[in-house]
């Protein structure tokens, strides 16, 4: 499929249930339906938005503590509600890519079913295609500080983007956004579109966003969650939190000239909608393109290891 001059994409700046994928699948297809009701093409939800992100690593001081009862009690939910891939909760978003014809890249807390690592979890980012098809299943590579408690590392697998409705759609998870050989590893793969994903994008990850999209010449969607502070589990204290919200968005649609198409949306739930001019890419390639005229592989060699 030739590759259309503009795509409409959608943000989807919504808390899950948290902790319970099948209320969060639910309202995951609601969220489907709105965009496909306003034209989208393209929805981006943040980092592991099924179930939900655990903040509570960030904002309780004791959840680090070795044997720590209310910590043990809520990783047991978070990996009873974390999905297999390829499994039930993944079909059904394929299925609605399908009828929709949307193409749907989500944050998922990945759990392996069988086979070596059996049991252990991921910080997942998964891509289906338009034609309802799982295209590519990306696990971050570092869990950054705390979350190694909760995640394994991932491989180079999925660090490449995918064909959906004419556009090669990639994405990184978080602090992946500072690892250079892992953005190089993405813009050769011919990104048009890159989703970044966040818990809060606040300003230094606005910084990396906006730096991505001019480095790799092209459009990111920087997708943060929205937590209130009530979904935080019961076992926890959250006295020391301020305000309603842990998570606060902050998501943003930033073209190749590193300029806001859309400027961050903080502190709301929404469903942020917008018109992309892809031939913008073209024009600002003119000056700037790693992995074209400004790239040197007479002098540099670049190689991922793939499982």
């Amino acid at each position: 499929m030739a590759k259309p001059e503009t795509v409409r994409v959608a943000i989807a700046q919504t808390a899950p249930a948290y902790l319970d994928k099948k209320l969060s699948l639910d309202r995951a297809h609601g969220i489907l339906q709105e965009a496909a009701g306003r034209g989208a093409n393209l929805v981006a939800f943040g980092e592991t938005w099924l179930p939900g992100y655990p903040a509570w690593l960030d904002v309780c001081p004791d959840a680090a503590l070795w044997n720590h009862e209310p910590t043990k009690s809520v990783f047991a939910r978070l990996r009873q509600n974390s999905v297999a891939v390829p499994g039930p909760e993944v079909d059904s978003i394929c299925q609605a890519a399908r009828d929709l014809k949307l193409t749907i890249v989500m944050g998922v807390n990945e759990r392996v079913e069988s086979g070596p690592g059996k049991g252990t979890l991921y910080n997942s980012l998964l891509t289906i295609t338009a034609e309802g098809k799982l295209g590519n299943c990306h696990r971050k590579l570092v869990p950054t500080y705390s979350e190694r408690m909760v995640w394994g590392s991932g491989d180079g697998g999925g660090l490449t983007a995918v064909e959906s409705g004419g556009l090669r759609v990639g994405g990184l998870v978080c602090w992946e956004h500072w690892m250079p050989l892992a953005r190089m590893a993405m813009h050769n793969s011919g990104e048009d579109l890159h989703v970044s994903v966040w818990p809060t994008v606040h300003e230094l990850h606005q910084l990396a966003s906006r730096h991505y999209a001019f480095e790799g010449r092209c459009f990111v969607l920087a997708v943060g969650l929205m937590m209130p502070r009530a979904d935080l589990p019961k076992e926890f204290d959250a006295s020391s939190a301020e305000g309603s919200w842990l998570e606060r968005g902050g998501s943003a649609i930033i073209g190749p000239d590193a300029r806001y198409v859309v400027e961050p949306v903080l502190d709301r739930e929404d469903l942020i909608v917008a018109d992309l001019d892809l031939t913008a890419i073209d024009r600002e390639s003119m000056t700037l393109d790693v992995t074209g005229h400004y790239a040197r592989p007479d002098v540099f060699r670049f190689e991922v290891k793939t499982p």
